[in-house]
């Protein structure tokens, strides 16, 4: 075992198949509190996954979806060349905080029953209760990706080892086509579809690409910070257009700027407000982008989880001058660390991305394109997409059920169709800014929409991601939240 690396015959480690915990969380705890109290330093090294699920005679599946966790809360690094190891960045003061879970699996004392129903009372992780923007992960099927990765590191990996296709990998472009062809009405061939680094990194390309120093760009308002931040990045000139209940204001814009070259919009849940842009919207905002020769970057990023009906169809499937460039990812729908996403272009544009393309990454990594072609041709994503639809609505459902029944002098609750997240909407006279905080003193996580904003707006609310939050953790940090605000 390398130098610094984590004993695994330590006590703490050990896991119990007879708990209803699940062992994967077991771990996660396990080697969350070690962090916390310090017995894993900073820089420490960690066994691969594979190392560990071996000594603790637990499937690999456990160990990379604990070690996953601890990834995306920022507790472990992984960098090529060093493996897995403790961040080097986390504040001391953070290290020298006991959790409440580490300490009680330090005594093996019973507790007494006052002590074990304030505990049952508490939610199970409550710094990632109404989270936004992050899936179920619990739920995922990690066996299924991981056999796939596994059959294709073995198998496949000799014969791509080598430069691959700046678009990506030809026969998951061809897979991702008749996906959208059939669920969101995209009009496409595998031609003009481009993997990216999640939707993100198709914003940054199509912007690049587009876009030159200074020109202007609508976005919207309130609206999704990565186009912002792509946008800003490229030098754009931000025309902040309002968000009404009809979604992006394109009369609005005209007025505001009507020469801009590009407009970031999320027509079909409009993020993070959730309406959904009117047929009328999406007409005008098509004939005003031929008018004016601009670009529509239309980010559909959860539009996958509806509710009731079948998915609306994407704003591409409308246009017929070739101004719309079409995102989507799997970030939202299997898991963020994925980094998969694509852009679908018009044929006259797929040479200048490709060219941009080539100048910043070449292309994606070709291991989880192959797992991915697979995930999708042998039916696992669909069935996946299915379950999680079922548990997406159930919990969506308990949160505005919980909010409207605790708070509803409070928030106006609006809960679309779809998606993974919903807004509850506050009063005029009230800081969402300051209800997000008093909601962090409380340990829950919920966004302020004002942070989406860059101009303001009639009234602010709080921003609640239902996903990743099981129902009973939901009804528990109602409870909290409810208790926080009545200091506002």
């Amino acid at each position: 075992m390398p130098k610094h690396a984590i004993a695994t015959n330590h006590a703490h480690l050990r896991l119990d198949a007879s708990l209803t915990i699940p062992l994967y969380k077991q771990l996660y705890e396990r080697l969350r509190g070690a962090i916390l109290a310090g017995q894993l330093e900073r820089g420490a090294r960690l066994p691969s996954t594979r190392l560990l699920a071996s000594e603790l005679g637990v499937s690999r599946s456990t160990t990379a979806l604990a070690y996953e966790m601890l990834l995306l809360e920022g507790f472990l690094e992984s960098r090529v060349g060093q493996g897995t190891v403790v961040a080097r960045d986390l504040p001391a003061f953070l290290l020298t905080e006991q959790s409440t879970s580490w300490q009680a699996e330090q005594s093996n004392a019973p507790k007494p029953r006052s002590a074990r129903r304030r505990h049952e009372d508490q939610p199970s992780d409550a710094k990632t209760i109404f989270r936004g923007g992050e899936p179920a992960l619990d739920l995922f099927p990690y066996d299924t990706w991981a056999r796939l990765i596994a059959r294709h590191a073995r198998h496949s990996l000799p014969a791509h080892a080598r430069y691959q296709a700046v678009a990506g990998y030809f026969p998951l472009r061809e897979a991702i086509a008749a996906q959208i062809g059939i669920t969101r009405g995209v009009r496409c061939t595998p031609d003009q579809i481009i993997m990216t680094a999640g939707s993100q990194g198709a914003l940054d390309l199509a912007i690049r690409t587009l876009l030159k120093p200074g020109e202007p760009a609508w976005i919207e308002n309130p609206g999704y910070f990565g186009a912002r931040g792509a946008l800003a990045a490229a030098g754009a000139r931000l025309v902040p257009v309002p968000v009404d209940e009809q979604g992006l204001d394109v009369a609005r814009g005209q007025m505001l700027c009507p020469t801009a070259r590009l407009v970031s919009t999320t027509p079909s849940h409009q993020f993070p407000t959730g309406v959904t842009m009117s047929l009328h919207r999406r007409l005008a905002l098509l004939e005003w982008a031929s008018q004016a020769e601009a670009w529509i970057l239309e980010d559909d990023y959860d539009s996958e989880y509806r509710f009731s009906g079948r998915p609306l169809e994407a704003l591409q499937g409308l246009d017929r001058d070739g101004r719309v460039i079409y995102i989507g990812t799997f970030s939202k729908t299997l898991f963020p660390a994925l980094r998969l996403g694509y852009l679908v272009a018009p044929i006259a544009l797929i040479e200048p991305l490709l060219a941009t393309r080539t100048y910043i990454d070449v292309h994606v990594p070709i291991l989880e394109q192959l797992a991915l072609n697979e995930f999708l041709r042998e039916g696992h994503f669909a069935r996946h997409l299915r379950r999680m639809l079922r548990h997406y609505q159930q919990r969506r459902d308990a949160l505005a059920s919980e909010l409207r029944a605790h708070m509803s002098e409070l928030l106006d609750v609006h809960a679309p169709e779809v998606g993974m997240h919903l807004v509850g909407w506050l009063p005029a006279d009230k800081d969402d800014r300051r209800a997000a905080e008093l909601a962090a003193q409380a340990g829950l996580s919920v966004t302020p929409i004002s942070d989406y904003s860059l101009a303001p707006l009639p009234r602010g609310g709080l921003l609640f991601g239902y996903a990743s939050t099981s129902e009973e953790d939901i009804r528990i940090g109602v409870r909290r939240l409810a208790a926080a605000l009545e200091r506002l």
